[in-house]
């Protein structure tokens, strides 16, 4: 009985053989053969073709060939195997718990999670945590400014616009529209950034309540 190889002897295995025919050149990157063609080789392979008359009758290279027929007898797939990679420096379980913690409160800030990880063994930098948040549908945004308005007047402008939603554009030439500017005397209107997912930027969750006549600005 064959012994059977790890995936990672077999490709140790696969990049020696490779390398021992062309060693004084620098091999090209090949186009991926598609499944089907692989499977045809082990239909053959199994028909008793040899690689010789398989690669005649295909118009392959007998090293290629010979690699799908030992991976098929090695892993009984001709299914493209893991490749090898750097590990997650964030667990599953870590994800998650950052995950969680910014679905709660979206302005938790990078320089939070990192702390919050740390706490729990893992060390991470801010853009690992930018990068495992996006892989989760989560992308830094601003904070949109909304009206900081009360229930009742909620639905008393939801009411109005339910009203003339299906208006005419005659109606709306006999309104007058005006404008409004703010000039901020006292403070600053920072901007702050808030983690959610796309088309969630008016979830209350993920704005900054205003208000119109507050104290220390100028209304024009």
């Amino acid at each position: 009985m064959a012994p059977v190889l790890t995936f990672y002897q077999y490709k140790r295995h696969l990049s020696t053989t490779s390398n021992s025919h062309t060693p004084n050149s620098t091999m090209a990157k090949t186009k991926e053969l598609s499944k089907d063609t692989r499977n045809k080789i082990v239909d053959l392979h199994q028909a008793g073709k040899t690689e010789s008359a398989i690669g005649k009758q295909i118009g392959l290279k007998k090293s290629t060939e010979g690699a799908i027929i030992r991976k098929w007898k090695t892993y009984k797939t001709t299914d493209n195997l893991p490749r090898s990679g750097a590990p997650r420096k964030i667990s599953p379980r870590g994800v998650k718990m950052i995950t969680r913690t910014v679905s709660k409160n979206p302005r938790t800030t990078r320089g939070d999670l990192v702390n919050d990880l740390q706490r729990a063994g893992t060390k991470v930098t801010k853009p690992t945590i930018s990068n495992t948040l996006r892989r989760q549908g989560l992308k830094s945004c601003s904070a949109r400014r909304v009206p900081l308005l009360k229930l009742v007047n909620v639905q008393a402008r939801l009411k109005f616009a339910r009203e003339h939603l299906d208006d005419p554009e005659e109606y709306w030439e006999n309104v007058i529209w005006s404008d409004e500017t703010e000039i901020v005397l006292f403070g600053k209107n920072s901007t702050r950034r808030v983690w959610r997912t796309k088309n969630a930027e008016l979830h209350p969750k993920n704005t900054i309540p205003t208000v119109k006549h507050g104290g220390g600005n100028i209304m024009l």
